[in-house]
């Protein structure tokens, strides 16, 4: 009869407690329930949310530097349009036909699917001013008139659409 080292055992005993562990782990979320995927309805409502969001907290400083609240500061005021400009291209994906369906999270008015190509209108509008709004700051470099008046167009955009299509 042949001896088997201590330290053959120890490995042995490993792969086997391994391997049962991964059995055992299979079996677990086999059995367990798989999260189920979002709609794409609600898909679409949390992606405008979390765009608009988005656009909103880093807006909001261009609004302090309008005001004189806050001094500008090329590099965050860079920073901010750069993203705002980009951010304002997801929300086009953020409104697909379909979901408009009773999704509780959401605040789109069903005018939006109703009067379609005003929407997209002003979303177009609001996207172009996004895109001034970088440019004038790439190229003013300070809290100028300019600037003023693009964020006062992009803000108009915004306000805009929220009384036309945003549910209080």
């Amino acid at each position: 009869m042949q001896r088997i080292s201590s330290r053959a055992f120890v490995l042995a005993s490993l792969v086997a407690g391994v391997a049962v562990g991964g059995a055992l782990f299979a079996s677990a979320r086999a059995q367990s329930p798989q999260p189920t995927p979002p709609s794409p309805s609600k898909q679409a409502v949390e992606n405008r949310k979390a765009a608009y969001t988005l656009i909103g907290n880093y807006f909001r400083y261009f609004g302090a530097v309008a005001k004189g609240t806050v001094p500008y500061d090329e590099a965050e005021a860079t920073k901010r349009a750069t993203r705002i400009a980009f951010l304002s291209g997801i929300v086009e994906d953020a409104f697909p036909e379909g979901s408009n369906v009773a999704e509780p999270d959401s605040k789109a008015k069903p005018d939006v699917w109703s009067n379609r190509a005003d929407f997209d209108k002003k979303l177009k509008d609001f996207q172009a001013h996004a895109q001034a709004l970088a440019e004038t700051n790439a190229k003013e470099k300070a809290a100028t008139d300019s600037l003023k008046t693009a964020i006062a167009s992009l803000a108009q955009d915004c306000k805009g659409c929220h009384e036309t299509y945003k549910a209080k």
